[in-house]
């Protein structure tokens, strides 16, 4: 799905979640982001801001918390440029070892250190012509920031081992979840690559500063994820939403995405209650609430197919196995009496992961 959020009346922040979901999710958006959803006024002027600039070409910043989509919000400016139909590359600075950084992004030549038995080609000269995602460029050393910068100045760079410069047109994108200016006065980010990736700054806001977009992205994913996990899902209970709407969501919309692939996948079929909801949700007085329940299917008219349903029925119960174990396996294939290779065996046929 691509989506681009529309404008909407200043009366639209405080708009209930309507009867017709999917429909709030159409008229809140329209193609050109995909997968990026709002329709606060926090996220308009961001949408507005990147309409501005995307075929600009000019270095921009993206900063914001852990899991507000900075990702995404790269891939949208990618799209609406003139290099949409050019690479997108994106690394994560924070992920990679340092002594293997270097290499991600300039590539390397045969010989350059033990065990580059072959030429690599870095990231930087496979997004020639597209767009180059930096994110958590926080996080890179002050040796790689020099070498950055000079992509940035002179459009060049070299290979480690290598003696001769190539030439690259790329757009930068670079995300960060820190302060950069607060990690230039520590010391520990330099000031002049501060400076030249600091020409158009967007800050994504939190969740937490936007709830009136939950319930659009609530619907979101539970309609991408009874498509991906062949569940039936109706919806989520006015009681549920409002607990999801009073949530801080420190993770942003990342640990709501993973909460919903959780309740989705656990409850199967039919409208997700607030007993439903993981304790930290719920008032302290709910304390007593029944625990996320197993769908029980109904036979009507035309029957059912007792295979499909049996499976769901176990995956089910594996899930929940998983979590009240925390994804330890040998304490859940005890709960479930079975051998810890046949439980790993079921995980892989149903395609479990833990949500974060």
């Amino acid at each position: 799905m691509q989506n681009m959020v529309a404008s909407c009346p200043p009366s639209a922040e405080c708009a209930n979640f309507t009867s017709s979901p999917l429909e709030a999710v159409e008229k809140a958006t329209h193609a050109g982001f995909q997968g990026v959803i709002g329709k606060s006024r926090a996220m308009q002027q961001v949408f507005r801001l990147i309409e501005r600039v995307a075929d600009s070409d000019s270095t921009i910043l993206l900063n914001g918390e852990t899991g507000t989509g900075k990702g995404l919000v790269a891939k949208a400016i990618h799209s609406c440029s003139y290099r949409k139909d050019k690479p997108f590359v994106a690394i994560n600075c924070g992920a990679i070892p340092e002594n293997l950084l270097e290499s991600e992004l300039f590539g390397h030549v045969k010989g350059a250190f033990t065990g580059a038995t072959s030429a690599k080609i870095g990231k930087f000269e496979v997004a020639n012509g597209g767009t180059i995602f930096l994110d958590e460029i926080g996080d890179m050393s002050p040796d790689l920031q020099v070498k950055v910068l000079k992509v940035l100045e002179e459009r060049e760079f070299e290979p480690v081992g290598g003696c001769k410069s190539i030439k690259v047109d790329v757009r930068i994108i670079a995300a960060t979840h820190r302060d950069l200016e607060e990690q230039v006065q520590k010391g520990n980010f330099r000031e002049d690559l501060f400076y030249r990736l600091y020409v158009i700054p967007i800050q994504l806001p939190a969740l937490q500063d936007r709830p009136v977009d939950i319930p659009l992205l609530t619907q979101y994913f539970l309609s991408k994820l009874n498509n991906d996990k062949n569940t039936q899902v109706s919806g989520i209970s006015q009681a549920a939403m409002d607990l999801l709407m009073q949530h801080t969501w420190p993770g942003n919309v990342r640990e709501l995405a993973n909460m919903m692939e959780r309740l989705v996948v656990l409850k199967g079929e039919g409208e997700i209650q607030a007993a439903d909801l993981p304790a930290k949700l719920r008032p302290e007085g709910d304390s007593e609430m029944a625990p996320l329940s197993v769908a029980t299917p109904e036979i009507d008219g035309e029957g059912i197919c007792l295979n499909t349903a049996v499976s769901e029925f176990e995956k089910n119960l594996i899930y929940q196995s998983l979590e009240k174990t925390d994804w330890v396996k040998n304490k859940a294939a005890k709960l479930l009496h079975v051998k810890r290779t046949t439980l790993v065996e079921k995980i892989k046929r149903y395609d479990l992961q833990k949500c974060a």
